[in-house]
């Protein structure tokens, strides 16, 4: 196991953060052997992907010693540490920095339009030979740009880590929720048996979703490439990201985080990136849906918030699933499911301002354009 650190900028003086990595499996410099990267707690109060690297550390270290990796693997337990170091009034506030309020997860740098034109005299008809020569357009683009800011630094230095991985795994959560996950369409057969071993209740997909969040950003050089280039050069996919949404904030114990660390070895033994025989994944418990089919369910009114159906239910459009309670005015106003789908996550607190998000069903057709994820 190697470990790396990449310092900050430093947002104040007499103080100073770094990203720290775990380097395991073969040399970094053998480009034939595939790359996986995985970070969690990219917003850094959600905690049960930091207990699953937490194991995962372990037992790669493990995997390492016994000659069973086949792949690189680069994992980073603490995403954010500068997200980390923020609370207000004993809450830990990770979602957003406070300084810019601009949310950990977006705004990443998206560096597709930058490389076409450097690129465009250097690629050929072979495949293998374009994906070496945009890795590394890749890594040197992330090497020489410059941050101002500590989070800038800091979204540049995860990127710096995953730009030339062959599967990229991102680790959150949500509020209450069943185990989901968001690929693209383009990945999803490939991230499939992944979603069966984790159990995965939601299976949401999305070539754009906004907001250039890391998975997305990871991808989407490839993207823009193939869609400039496609016609005359041969381009893979390049990578294949997931974020792995790990239940809800409060789901953090041992238990969970070793079944969710197991299900994420049995696919790298599936998908021949760690040496043995990964067991048969699990059916699959829903089918995938378009992240545009995702109905986000609001409050209308302020007041107490009466859950009629838990996560993980399945319910019908026109089906009643919470009601805001009025005390004052004896009211009881009903939040109706406008689509059929699963119900995979709600808010955690029980009080509702007017215009709250309170829960999100997984429905099978897209009414929704623009930005697709949770603000």
């Amino acid at each position: 196991m190697q470990v790396h650190h990449q310092p900050l900028v430093s947002a104040s003086l007499g103080t100073g953060r770094a990203i720290t990595s775990y380097g395991f499996g073969p040399d970094a410099g053998d480009e034939a052997r595939p790359k996986v990267y995985i970070q969690a707690s990219l917003h850094a109060d959600e905690l049960p992907g930091m207990v699953v690297a937490w194991i995962l550390k372990r037992r790669f270290a493990e995997l390492e010693a016994a000659g069973r990796l086949a792949a690189r693997i680069v994992l980073v337990p603490l995403a954010n540490p500068a997200g980390l170091n923020q609370h207000w009034f004993g809450t830990q506030m990770g979602r957003f920095e406070m300084r810019s309020g601009q949310d950990f997860n977006r705004r990443f740098p998206e560096l597709g339009p930058e490389l076409a034109m450097q690129l465009k005299p250097h690629l050929t008809g072979d495949a293998a030979h374009n994906v070496r020569l945009i890795r590394a357009a890749l890594r040197d683009a992330l090497a020489t740009r410059e941050a101002a800011t500590e989070l800038e630094s800091q979204r540049i230095a995860l990127m710096k880590l995953a730009c030339d991985a062959d599967l990229v795994i991102d680790l959150h959560c949500d509020w209450e929720a069943v185990a989901h996950l968001y690929t693209t369409p383009a990945a999803w057969p490939a991230i499939e048996p992944l979603a069966r071993y984790l159990g995965s209740e939601a299976q949401l997909l999305a070539d754009v979703s906004g907001g250039a969040p890391f998975d997305e950003a990871c991808a989407s050089a490839w993207r823009y490439l193939r869609g400039a280039f496609a016609d005359r050069f041969p381009i893979p996919p390049g990578v294949t990201p997931v974020t792995l949404e790990l239940r809800g904030v409060r789901d953090v114990s041992h238990e969970t985080a070793a079944r969710d660390a197991q299900a994420i070895v049995d696919y790298l033994m599936h998908a021949g990136m760690i040496a043995g025989e990964a067991p048969e994944p699990p059916p699959l418990r829903h089918a995938a849906t378009p992240l545009a089919g995702c109905e986000y369910v609001h409050a209308p009114v302020s007041g107490v918030i009466l859950h009629r159906r838990e996560v993980g239910d399945t319910v019908r459009a026109g089906e009643t699933i919470a009601d805001v309670l009025d005390p004052l005015e004896d009211r009881l106003t009903p939040l109706v499911a406008q689509s059929s789908g699963v119900l995979y996550a709600r808010h955690w607190t029980r009080f509702a301002t007017a215009g709250m998000l309170v829960a999100r069903i997984a429905g099978s057709e897209a009414t929704r354009t623009g930005d697709l994820l949770v603000p």
